[in-house]
């Protein structure tokens, strides 16, 4: 399967929200929804249904359909951050910090070194 790159950089095929979902997996979304909770945020099992946040008419988690970052990306009708002209901004950094993953802010950062060299090429 090819990789499903969100707007902020996360790699949707690797997110245990995304993969219980397309197992069908109840008891797994259960899971998740547990160790995704915090005081000031319960999710319940259908909170983590997510088929990614590239079409905004299908099911996200909880917190990427409220998610500024992925709603300025359709604003601004990029593919993802990478290609903004204002990459990388300050509402990507604040969410990088909170989600605590390089792995998108990598990802981003691959794609947008490449967009560069092609542009100036």
């Amino acid at each position: 399967m090819q990789k499903i790159i969100a707007i902020c950089g996360l790699i949707c095929n690797d997110c245990p929200a995304f993969i219980a979902t397309q197992k069908n997996d109840d008891k797994e979304k259960k899971r998740i929804a547990e160790l995704w909770s915090t005081d000031k945020e319960i999710l319940k099992p259908e909170d983590i249904t997510c088929y990614g946040c590239l079409d905004e008419k299908k099911t996200q988690t909880k917190f990427c359909s409220i998610c500024n970052v992925k709603h300025c990306g359709f604003e601004m009708d990029v593919i993802n951050c990478a290609y903004c002209n204002s990459y990388p901004c300050e509402k990507l950094e604040k969410l990088w910090g909170y989600i605590h993953s390089l792995e998108a802010k990598e990802t981003l950062e691959r794609i947008n070194k490449l967009k560069n060299l092609t542009d100036a090429g």
